[in-house]
């Protein structure tokens, strides 16, 4: 028997299951904010929305693209959309209008789904039906009389999201995970996190973030509390963790390092000390910041390494019984490396010291790219684009990035974007741009500035100016001015050159 592996299974199986339990609790500050869901609730909302977009003959296939802050009416139409037939597309909302305009006419979006706080911003942004979040979707898109139709062909293998990355150009590609992607992701993650109908969940990491990393798929067919967290506050973090007994989150280092800042000025226990396991990925912290992070939190350390095309999960790196006896320090080194390879993925290192991955979670293909796709996925192993040494005791530790891209704060950024930015200024000659360690960012965007002659500038000034043009984030943070920048005989930059003097010792991914 073979039954197509869809992602209606997770949101059917709790509400059959954990169908009067809660299942999501929405952010309380959010504008027309859902409060508090039960499974039922959430899978009723779901046919809804499903029953709205057959009467706005949205067709299967069709793209309905959402821009939001984490909510609950996002975690629905993750569940929702896809199971449908139809293609949700999560769209990263720290983009400037003119990325998010150019990733909604990319995939042809027939629907385009709003955040309150960004209407006025991306006003201009447009697509056949476009509905603010909220009670104006609500009214369009929620159809409780009718029942949706059924999808025609259930297939694992058709797209179920497509997820927008930063690569080595300007311009970001669509990569098209697939049902079966979402749902081998999500059972492998959550069997090695070991997640259950015990867990509180606390969405930290922005849901558009690869999916979630495909949490919600999972933590949904498995009947965990969802706690939905709208912009990530320390303090914050901590208040909801102890009000709603919260046992599991996912995010960025620095994440981590915000709510470290906000437990010095804690009163009393921090809760969830000895139950709370938290879960990184990004530009790896250095090691004595998870050893921080245990000590002076007291909570579970864990680590995976993938990419938005694996869907992310490749490996991963949680304590060990061995690791019990260990000192603090030397616990925390161990598990600073990327990990193992997931259960069912396949890691090896090519002759040129690139990471290739074989698995399940591998995208299908970049949207409407095939040549790009073809570079990415050769002899069926994915190209990561990052650099890497395996152990002996198979761990795998990541060493460099080859794409040119900056993982800051948990955001893909690519440096030649930004270099194609600060090269437009009219006092700036030639500039490159770098990761530069960073105990609270992970990595920073560094950038190296070669003023014009007879030119003045400020780091102020280099910066502002990315800011009009980027969004915030892939702007730099730091400017370093020189008088050049080395260039190979072919013309190529020598940013290893320009990195070597940053990262030393155990700080060595770039």
């Amino acid at each position: 028997m073979r039954i197509p592996l869809t992602t209606n299974t997770f949101l059917d199986r709790a509400e059959r299951i954990y169908g009067d339990r809660t299942g999501a609790i929405d952010e309380p500050s959010a504008p027309d904010n859902l409060g508090q869901l039960t499974y039922r609730q959430l899978a009723t909302r779901g046919r809804a929305v499903q029953a709205g977009l057959d009467r706005l003959d949205v067709p299967e296939g069709g793209r309905v693209a959402v821009v939001s802050h984490n909510s609950a009416r996002l975690l629905e139409l993750l569940l929702a959309v896809p199971s449908s037939g139809r293609i949700l597309v999560p769209i990263n909302f720290r983009l400037q209008p003119n990325e998010v305009s150019y990733i909604v006419d990319d995939c042809e979006a027939d629907v385009l789904l709003v955040d309150p706080e960004l209407d006025g911003p991306l006003a201009q942004v447009s697509a056949p039906h476009r509905l603010v979040l909220g009670g104006e979707s609500d009214d369009v898109l929620l159809d409780f009389a009718s029942e949706p139709q059924p999808w025609s062909h259930p297939d694992e293998d058709t797209i179920a999201t497509l997820n927008y990355t930063s690569g080595t150009t300007g311009k970001p590609k669509g990569v098209c995970l697939t049902h079966r992607n979402i749902w081998i992701n999500g059972l492998t993650f959550g069997l090695h996190m070991q997640v259950s109908d015990h867990d509180v969940l606390m969405h930290v990491l922005p849901m558009f973030h690869c999916n979630g990393w495909g949490m919600p798929y999972v933590a949904t067919g498995l009947g965990v509390e969802q706690v939905v967290l709208r912009k990530v506050d320390g303090a914050e973090i901590l208040r909801r963790v102890d009000a709603h007994g919260v046992t599991l989150m996912c995010g960025a280092p620095t994440v981590w390092n915000i709510v470290l800042d906000a437990a010095r000025d804690w009163q009393g226990a921090i809760p969830g000390r000895d139950r709370l396991r938290i879960v990184c990925a990004g530009a790896p912290p250095p090691s004595l910041t998870i050893a921080r992070i245990e000590r002076e939190l007291g909570w579970e350390f864990n680590q995976i390494y993938g990419l938005t095309e694996t869907a992310p999960l490749v490996t991963v790196n949680r304590p060990r019984r061995d690791y019990d006896g260990l000192e603090l320090g030397d616990r925390a080194k161990k598990l600073s490396r990327a990990g193992v390879p997931s259960l069912g993925t396949s890691v090896r290192i090519d002759e040129e010291g690139e990471v290739l991955v074989a698995s399940n979670h591998v995208m299908a293909e970049y949207w409407n790219k095939k040549e790009e796709t073809d570079a990415a996925i050769k002899s069926g192993w994915f190209h990561t684009g990052d650099g890497g040494v395996l152990g002996s005791d198979g761990y795998l530790t990541i060493t460099d990035r080859k794409k040119d891209v900056i993982i800051s704060g948990g955001e893909n950024v690519s440096s030649i974007e930004v270099e194609d930015v600060l090269v437009g200024h009219p006092a700036i000659a030639d500039a490159a741009v770098i990761a530069t360690p960073d105990d609270k960012w992970g990595e920073l965007v560094t950038a190296i500035v070669v003023p014009r002659d007879g030119q003045t500038l400020t780091e102020g000034e280099v910066i502002d100016f990315a800011k009009s043009k980027l969004a915030h984030y892939k702007a730099p943070k730091k400017v370093i001015f020189r008088s050049d920048i080395p260039y190979t005989a072919t013309g190529k930059k020598q940013k290893f050159k320009l990195r070597a003097p940053y990262w030393t010792g155990e700080r060595q991914v770039n």
